[in-house]
């Protein structure tokens, strides 16, 4: 990516041409959470809090217990993790608020999550890859982002990571080639959870070893 805006957002020509800012207010394992979205062109997608990251939040809640708002790494820091939330350098100050506002009255479990830009396929080289779990909530509608994107996820998980993936299967955004095509080259993935009322769904995925 080469860093313009039309190569990363979708290209709509009324795509949020009127701005506004509204909060919205999530319930998971007994926290409440004011999340900010302010809608504008500048900031296109990377606005919303979309249903991909409230099922990737669901999905913990219910087996076990990041890169747009910022939504489920805050879930993940307000329950002890340490977290570094990553996204364009566009939408870095909008994930600032969200941390903001979120942060515990008491402070911080373990501490407050870390905020960096990441261009796929441009800086990844910048991050280490000694992470325990990678997150991404509705990453995947540009097919000309799907190699960086993987360049990306082997780098990250060179160390062993376990990716947990949230998406959309937007037909007209070739999301399942993604998954089916671009992933199984370097990474072994497996469907987790499908929601078909939503047309979302869950994949695990870790480096294959010998890559």
């Amino acid at each position: 990516m080469d860093g313009e805006l039309g190569d990363v957002f979708p290209v709509e020509d009324d795509l949020f041409e009127d701005s506004f800012s509204m909060d919205s207010t999530y319930n998971f394992f007994g926290h409440e959470f004011t999340i900010n979205q302010s809608f504008n062109a500048s900031l296109g997608v990377a606005a919303s809090v979309w249903d991909a990251a409230i099922h990737l939040c669901n999905f913990f809640e219910k087996t076990s217990l990041e890169l747009r708002t910022g939504f489920v790494s805050i879930l993940a820091a307000r329950l002890g993790a340490c977290v570094t939330i990553t996204d364009l350098p566009l939408a870095i100050p909008q994930a600032v608020r969200n941390i903001e506002v979120n942060a515990p009255s008491a402070g911080w479990p373990s501490e407050a999550p870390s905020v960096l830009p990441l261009s796929w396929g441009q800086d990844q080289e910048n991050f280490s890859s000694d992470w325990d779990l990678v997150l991404g909530t509705d990453i995947i509608y540009l097919p000309e982002t799907f190699p960086l994107l993987l360049d990306t996820l082997v780098h990250l998980c060179k160390n062993g990571a376990v990716v947990y993936l949230s998406s959309k299967m937007r037909r007209e955004h070739s999301t399942e080639d993604f998954y089916d095509k671009w992933l199984p080259q370097k990474i072994k993935v497996e469907l987790v959870q499908r929601e078909p009322e939503n047309n979302i769904n869950i994949y695990r995925a870790a480096l294959i070893c010998d890559v």
